[in-house]
């Protein structure tokens, strides 16, 4: 047999078909549904053969498919229509980054994230936390942030998944051609840009390749190149693959390499937003070009650097928090500190809480002390957050412990049906420019019952065919019998209720849950007149062998007989079967080990296409959660086992099934239409739509993070730094001065404390040594609540004021009073804390006495 060299021949476009390279190449078409009809209607059987990808479909389409649709008039009018939508996207001015609040960003934000979940055809992400970032950049796109995001390209992505005929999983690696992607080599001038960052003894050189959102630009770094050794090119070869020195290796390019790439690019950022704690080594970058650009010293350049970045942790999961030892940070990073002009020692203690010396190198602690603005991902996660992290400021109170919250959303657009947008286009006007107010969306009321459901029951057909199609292809794959793919056209039914089950299977989602009970589940699937059925989706790591034992457990029970056409497990989820499953279910089940799941955001995409959540009250579902618009697994039970955690929301699962939801399901008064069901679905889309999205989120962010974060940097930054080098003076003589600083005596003025009136209120007064502390550097403060097995609850602090200098020994004399507003029993204390005009957070230095 001869041997034969390829080559490739790419079809000429047309120049009437022009406008659709660029839209191919900027991926405001992954969320404007006329534009995706357009690459679909080139040819729909190489959009989905290429996954969805335009330039890949430009490059494979046949000439003379591209000649005939150059002489479309319908084709060419729908191209001009679409194109013009774009360029008026990409043009507007009146928008909130231009106009509104956003418009205080002067210089851009940078977003660093490890994963970034656009689309299915840029397997750049494994789960949430990709999809979030993907979906922060589209929304920072329609409000016209000034705003840049930075990543790393991975070739062979995340992995695709395939489920063998046992129900084992195996993981296919992707080997992506990053030149069918839509992104474009950077370039400086007419050159290619690459940087070069060093690890341990040599450069590692970094392509950087940008990817357009909308307004936004994605800037992703590469090793994979000739310049670079096997082992270096091998830095971004895969997205959480490899071991810890590959960790630390990939945390560095995105970190250390993602700063010089802004640089190398000319953009000067004002704010460093770290999605999670990879990055963190960014914070390391920035404080070491101060200290050798400006010649600050470790001290000054941190007041500068802390006070423009903004950290989001996003799990309280501990393998979601990185952690290097200190044999392994001393390798990478003891020639960086000498750099910093500090001992190696003091360096390594950025990474840990400081009370115990054996601890490893945390990211998130480093993130969180190099950060002046910090966040959980939800109400409840804000919570949790304070309480797992509070040892990094040991001493102060937990509900006072510097990390708020912001609640993530969804890009609304993305995962909404086109057939929806149109529902709500029809009965409620121009939903996307009033997409989070929440009184535009009461308009749902007015959609006529019979249209809600025949547009559910469209996408509900539409991903039953979509399942068994996925289906019968893996059966054919794996080899099964005729029969067995004949079988396939009997799985799932459109008249039935139909639930979804779809994320990372980690063990703390609890995947099998729902199999705790298999007889009591079978009578459900199986009943004569009210059977249920179900959609399962997901991937376990591939190191995680009890995520892949959980998937096994869910495949094989689906081939069990007599549930085989019922319960389904689909293969090699990705955002575009999360697309159809949430477009398409009825209900959307979620039940996490509860407070495992910080946010959560798969059931905020399922609302905006009629979808109805049941989920354990964690996350955002806490917050959503309203009685009237889904259903809650479970009690909020904050102490109880694991064990007696799964008894309890098992149990409840079933009897919401059994009692509440499948009874509401089947329940049609007139014979066709489930009425009650319907009121449900609008109370879902009503509530959830206007307020988990991200256009809400970014707006909180901005407003909450990005501005202060910016102007803080514009203070410190002014005057070469003036502001930032007098408060580290400062805080250096604090922190020397402060053992002085004791209360040595409390009084109580009242007559009686025990019987002190409400209305009247409790008249303290403290003597406070100082010593060498000026009295214009603290504040002292009762600190008070009701008490509760000898805490407080919900305290709160009232200033108590310098009323004389006691004597010429540094002793002071403070006065204030605390109102009596209920009845109760209460407690309180005096403390003193520092404080001083540039302080970003109350306990930025993490000194308090108490009496």
């Amino acid at each position: 047999m001869p041997t034969f060299q390829t080559y490739n021949v790419t079809p000429i476009l047309p120049e009437t078909l022009e406008p659709l390279r660029e839209l191919s190449f900027n991926l405001w078409w992954t969320w404007e549904p006329a534009a995706r009809r357009l690459f679909r209607e080139l040819d729909p059987e190489l959009w989905d053969q290429t996954n969805h990808n335009p330039v890949r479909m430009l490059q494979l389409s046949r000439q003379s498919r591209l000649e005939e649709v150059a002489q479309d008039k319908n084709f060419l009018r729908e191209l001009k229509h679409v194109f013009q939508d774009f360029e008026k996207y990409l043009g507007r001015q009146d928008t909130y980054g231009k106009t509104g609040p956003g418009a205080a960003i002067k210089n851009q934000i940078a977003y660093f994230s490890a994963e970034f979940g656009f689309h299915e055809s840029i397997p750049n992400y494994s789960g949430g936390l990709g999809i979030l970032a993907g979906d922060h950049c589209k929304s920072a796109s329609d409000l016209d942030l000034n705003f840049v995001a930075i990543g790393l390209l991975y070739r062979h992505g995340y992995f695709r998944q395939q489920i063998d005929k046992d129900g084992v999983q195996a993981a296919i690696n992707l080997n992506q051609n990053f030149y069918h992607l839509p992104i474009r080599e950077a370039r400086r001038g007419e050159m290619k840009l690459l940087i070069s960052v060093p690890i341990l003894d040599r450069e590692v050189l970094a392509r950087v390749w940008e990817l357009r959102v909308g307004r936004v630009n994605v800037y992703l770094l590469d090793t994979d190149i000739p310049e670079n050794s096997p082992e270096d090119r091998r830095i971004t070869a895969e997205l959480y693959g490899g071991d810890l020195e590959m960790r630390m290796r990939q945390e560095i390019i995105l970190g250390i390499g993602g700063v010089k790439a802004l640089s190398a690019l000319g953009i000067q950022p004002d704010v460093f937003h770290m999605n999670e704690g990879h990055s963190a080594f960014l914070a390391l970058e920035r404080i070491r070009l101060n200290v050798v650009e400006k010649k600050l010293d470790f001290y000054s350049a941190l007041q500068v650097v802390a006070s423009a970045n903004v950290f989001t942790t996003h799990t309280p999961v501990p393998a979601g928090n990185d952690s290097f030892s200190r044999e392994m940070m001393q390798k990478y990073f003891g020639k960086f500190a000498k750099e910093l002009n500090v001992p190696f020692d003091e360096l390594f203690s950025f990474g840990h809480t400081r009370l115990n010396p054996d601890e490893p190198f945390s990211m998130t602690i480093l993130a969180l002390r190099l950060s002046r603005h910090a966040n959980g991902v939800s109400k409840l996660h804000g919570e949790v957050s304070r309480s797992l992290w509070k040892d990094v400021w040991s001493g102060v109170p937990m509900h006072e412990v510097p990390i708020t919250s912001i609640t993530n959303g969804v890009h609304t657009k993305t995962w909404m049906a086109p057939e929806f947008a149109a529902l709500y286009r029809k009965h409620l006007g121009d939903w996307e420019e009033h997409l989070a107010e929440p009184d535009f969306w009461r308009g749902v009321i007015d959609i006529p019952d019979a249209q809600l459901w025949e547009t559910h029951q469209q996408l509900k057909r539409r991903l039953i065919d979509f399942v068994r199609d996925r289906e019968r292809q893996r059966r054919e794959r794996l080899g099964e019998s005729p029969e067995s793919i004949r079988k396939v056209n009997r799985i799932l039914d459109p008249e039935i209720l139909t639930i979804g089950f779809a994320r990372r299977f980690a063990t703390y989602k609890r995947g099998a849950l729902l199999f705790s009970d298999k007889e009591r589940l079978k009578r459900l699937v199986n009943d004569a007149t009210r059977p249920v059925q179900f959609i399962f989706a997901g991937k376990a790591h591939p190191r995680d062998e009890a995520g892949k034992a959980l998937i096994q457990e869910v495949y094989k029970f689906s081939r069990e007989p007599g549930l085989e056409t019922r319960v389904i497990f689909v293969e090699d989820y990705d955002s575009y079967i999360a697309r159809r499953l949430v477009q398409g279910v009825d209900l959307w089940l979620n039940h996490p080990l509860r407070p495992l799941e910080a946010s959560g955001t798969s059931g905020m995409k399922a609302a905006p296409n009629g979808g109805i959540n049941l989920s354990v009250l964690d996350g955002w579902w806490r917050e959503s959660h309203s009685g009237s618009n889904g259903w809650a697994i479970g009690a909020e039970i904050d102490n109880g086992t694991t064990e007696f955690q799964n008894e309890v929301d098992a149990s409840s699962l079933y009897q919401l099934l059994e009692n509440q939801i499948v009874p509401l399901y089947y329940a049609k008064p007139d014979g066709k239409l489930p009425l009650a069901w319907l009121q449900l679905m609008r109370e879902s889309i009503r509530s959830v739509t206007p307020v988990f999205n991200t256009q809400r989120m970014v707006k909180e962010y901005t407003e909450q993070l990005y501005i202060p974060a910016a102007q803080a940097y514009e203070n410190f930054s002014r005057d070469g730094c003036s502001a930032a080098t007098h408060l580290s003076q400062w805080k250096t003589k604090i922190r020397k001065d402060w053992p002085q600083v004791q209360v040595s005596d409390v009084q109580i003025a009242n007559k009686d404390r025990q019987s002190i009136s409400v209305g009247e209120s409790l008249q303290i007064s403290a003597r406070v040594h100082l010593g060498a502390v000026d009295p214009q550097h603290v504040r002292v403060e009762a600190y008070h609540g009701e008490v509760d097995n000898g805490d407080l609850l919900n305290p709160t602090a009232s200033v108590l004021n310098q009323s004389s200098q006691a004597d010429g020994n540094g002793d002071y004399i403070y006065q204030g009073s605390v109102p009596a507003t209920e009845s109760g029993t209460y407690g309180f204390s005096v403390r003193v804390v520092p404080t001083h005009p540039c302080l970003m957070q109350a306990h930025e230095l993490r000194l308090i006495t108490w009496s």
